[in-house]
């Protein structure tokens, strides 16, 4: 479940053979190549260029989504407890000694 196997590839290579012949199809497997390859340079060049330090610091400005309803109604209670937690240490605490 998910991906190909070795057994998808072979099938694929075989009937890729029949239709194509063996001189076409390695052209075609040579030209993937070279485009996997220039696709590969392409992605290490932008990830080279990109300001990761800048877009580490608008992530951590940005509020978290929530994926799922869990998550939400966790963001939504936990601003509360902290409240109530500021309440109650600020209730129990002695005042100060003046």
């Amino acid at each position: 479940m998910g991906g190909f196997h070795f057994i998808d590839l072979l099938v694929i290579l075989v009937i890729g053979l029949l239709i194509a012949g063996p001189k076409a199809l390695q052209s075609m497997s040579r030209g993937a190549g070279k485009g996997m390859g220039q696709a590969k340079a392409m992605k290490d060049k932008v990830l080279a260029e990109l300001p990761m330090e800048e877009i580490s610091e608008m992530s951590q400005k940005i509020p978290r989504i929530p994926l799922n309803t869990q998550q939400a109604v966790q963001m939504l209670l936990t601003p509360e407890q902290e409240k109530k937690k500021a309440e109650t240490k600020e209730s129990i605490s002695p005042p100060p000694v003046e």
